[in-house]
């Protein structure tokens, strides 16, 4: 590769010096991210309520030669979020990018789900979520400048059964993304959306490890393959990135061919 096509791509998708909160860090698809964005550059603040998660998080960042910080965060508690974002302020003295990733889920049905469940969950993919955007946008707004990229879900437009109260919570995230982007880009705030198709974490791992349900999901699969959270990563970095300079209010959907229509049935062809 010449040094002006590494030169392009670098002022193109460089995350030198950037500034990146990341919520759910210690999570399954949060870790990986926190990994490679701190790898390509990005000055990382890792957040979550899991302390012994993030520890081990951060020092996997720094075996591979790269640093991060810790932060404490409860998307339940108002107070934890505020203080959160003032503690990676006073550290880094701003935020360019902020991935709200944080996501819980518990596969009830409809007519199954009572009402803490519902809280929760609610609390954390959503209202959380809101009233973070809301604390870092003020940080933001002072600059005119960043971006906030929303981890929704297949769920947000298609839908699994026992999945309705989660589904509702990524759906609200979409519609909060755009909400963000119309409001906030008089200020230079981009927001978007990552909608993960079936990934293989930790909070999947009961459906991977069902043979029904696996079988299910991947005949729905055009790659006939569970994802993973570093095939997140190409999208997130464009997302944080310069490169996505005039992209906002849209959800970018992750997910082998699934929602374009998983595996065909036979056709006649010559190949």
């Amino acid at each position: 590769m010449s040094q002006k096509v590494k030169e392009k791509l670098a002022k193109l998708f460089s995350l030198e010096d950037k500034v990146i909160l990341l919520t759910g860090a210690a999570g399954g698809i949060g870790s990986e991210l926190a990994k490679g964005l701190a790898e390509i550059g990005a000055d990382m603040a890792l957040c979550d309520r899991d302390e012994t998660g993030l520890a081990a998080v951060k020092a996997e960042i720094a075996a591979q030669g790269d640093s991060a910080e810790c932060f404490s965060l409860d998307l339940l508690k108002m107070d934890s979020i505020k203080q959160c974002v003032q503690a990676v302020v006073e550290k880094f003295g701003k935020i360019d990018v902020l991935i709200n990733c944080a996501g819980i889920n518990k596969r009830d049905g409809c007519l199954d789900a009572d009402e803490e469940t519902y809280d929760r969950i609610m609390g954390v993919n959503l209202k959380g979520a809101f009233f973070l955007s809301q604390e870092v946008a003020k940080q933001m707004m002072a600059v005119k400048t960043g971006s906030i990229i929303n981890v929704a879900s297949y769920n947000a437009v298609m839908m699994l059964g026992g999945c309705g109260v989660y589904g509702a919570s990524k759906s609200g995230v979409a519609a909060m993304m755009r909400a963000q982007a119309i409001e906030w880009a008089q200020y230079g705030i981009r927001s978007n959306a990552l909608a993960p198709g079936h990934i293989s974490t930790p909070l999947t791992a009961p459906l991977w490890n069902d043979p029904e349900r696996s079988s299910f999901l991947l005949q729905r699969i055009a790659m006939e393959r569970s994802g993973t959270p570093q095939d997140l990563l190409g999208m997130v970095i464009l997302l944080a990135s310069d490169a996505s300079a005039y992209m906002s209010g849209q959800l970018y959907v992750v997910d082998g061919g699934c929602l374009a229509g998983g595996k065909p049935w036979h056709y006649d062809t010559k190949y």
